[in-house]
């Protein structure tokens, strides 16, 4: 499989050279993701609707990248705010539960301050019944 970038279309990834997402293979890394709603080009106050946003936003780039949200291994949870954390775990348990991905959270500053959480996954695509 050749290596092949996806793109949110924000203006961000042609300005600091990036992609929302990195297909190498069967396995797909997807960007530190935001809460940063594209189609309407804002972002929530709270960290929940954020957290909620930023799982979208994954859900995209991994859709795709032709995966789904179960292919999952591993994520990174990023907020400026430790306290904002178990605001985000029932968010986190509806994306990924089931998965159960190997996963970190860091309490470290943001690009901005607006942002209350980043969010990285990395996805390994699996073969299922009825693909080719």
């Amino acid at each position: 499989m050749a290596r092949h970038r996806i793109s949110s279309g924000s203006r961000f990834e042609d300005e600091i050279g990036y992609s929302r997402a990195v297909v190498d293979g069967d396995w797909v890394f997807v960007s530190g993701t935001t809460g940063y709603d594209y189609a309407t080009m804002t972002i929530a106050p709270g960290v929940v609707d954020q957290c909620e946003q930023a799982f979208r936003n994954i859900e995209a780039a991994v859709k795709q990248a032709g995966g789904r949200m179960e292919d999952i291994v591993r994520a990174t949870f990023i907020l400026p705010d430790r306290a904002d954390w178990p605001l985000c775990w029932p968010v986190v348990k509806k994306w990924l539960g089931r998965v159960r991905p190997a996963s970190t959270m860091m309490v470290a500053g943001l690009q901005a301050p607006e942002m209350r959480i980043e969010i990285e996954v990395t996805a390994r695509l699996r073969r299922r019944e009825g693909d080719r």
